[in-house]
C-alpha cells in the first residue's frame, strides 16, 4: 500500500492533483491504493475509481477490441451510453465498488482495467465484472485486480459473489477457478453465471 509520502515523492506533480481531487470525493478509501508490479515487470498503481475518472472510462472503451467488448458486455458495443460512463465512474465505495488498474508512469496516466462490484439480483450476494485492455490481457492483472476487488468487499462484509461469464471465455475462467470456491454454476444460452465465495490468497495461484 502507498503511503502518501511515498506518492507524493514518486509522482510529485500528478499525484498532488489527485489528492486533491480524491480530497473532495466523500469517504473515499485511500487504504485499497496499491501499486503492483507484473511477472514481465510492468509497474501498476491500484486505486478506487474517482468521478473525475468518467473520461478515462470513455477513452479505455474506445481502445478495447470488438471481442473484449463482447466479453464484457454480452453484445457488440460501438459505443456505450453516455450516462453509463457517469454511473460506472460514481459510487459509494461500499454497497458499490470499482478498483481500476492505472499506468502511473505515462504522461497521462491511463486506465488500463476495471474490476467492480454491485448488488446482485439475489439477496445477499453482490455481482462482480471486470475489463482488461487488451494489452495488458493474459499478463496476469486480471487475477490480482480480481482478487484486490474481493478482498475489499469481504472487508465491507460481502461475501458471496456472483458473475455472468462467456461460457468460451477461458482466461476468465481459468482466473475463478484459481481465485474462488465456486458453489452454483448455471448455463443459459452460452453464458455461465457462477456463485462464489472468495478463495484465500495462501490457497490461490495467480495467472
Amino acid at each position: 500500500m502507498f503511503t502518501l509520502g511515498e506518492i507524493f515523492r514518486t509522482h510529485r506533480p500528478r499525484i498532488v492533483d489527485d489528492v486533491e481531487t480524491a480530497r473532495a470525493v466523500p469517504g473515499y478509501p485511500w487504504a485499497l491504493i496499491h501499486r503492483i508490479e507484473l511477472a514481465d515487470g510492468a509497474a501498476l498503481r491500484l486505486r478506487p475509481i474517482r468521478p473525475d475518472d468518467e473520461p478515462r472510462l470513455v477513452e479505455l472503451f474506445s481502445r478495447l477490441s470488438p471481442r473484449t467488448v463482447y466479453q464484457r458486455f454480452f453484445r457488440a458495443y460501438e459505443r456505450l451510453p453516455e450516462h453509463w460512463y457517469h454511473h460506472f465512474a460514481n459510487v459509494d465505495y461500499r454497497t458499490r465498488l470499482a478498483l481500476v488498474a492505472e499506468e502511473p508512469e505515462a504522461n497521462v496516466p491511463m486506465l488500463r482495467a476495471v474490476a467492480r462490484y454491485e448488488p446482485g439480483e439475489m439477496p445477499g450476494t453482490i455481482e462482480i465484472a471486470i475489463v482488461v485492455e487488451d494489452g495488458w490481457q493474459h499478463r496476469g492483472l486480471g487475477s490480482l485486480l480480481l482478487d484486490a476487488l474481493l478482498a475489499a468487499a469481504e472487508r465491507r462484509n460481502l461475501r458471496v459473489f456472483t458473475a455472468d461469464v462467456l461460457a468460451d471465455n477461458r482466461p476468465m475462467l481459468r482466473v475463478l477457478s484459481r481465485l474462488a470456491d465456486i458453489r452454483r454454476r448455471e448455463s443459459n444460452h452460452g453464458i455461465l453465471t457462477l456463485e462464489f465465495q472468495r478463495r484465500q490468497m495462501r490457497e490461490a495461484r495467480l495467472a
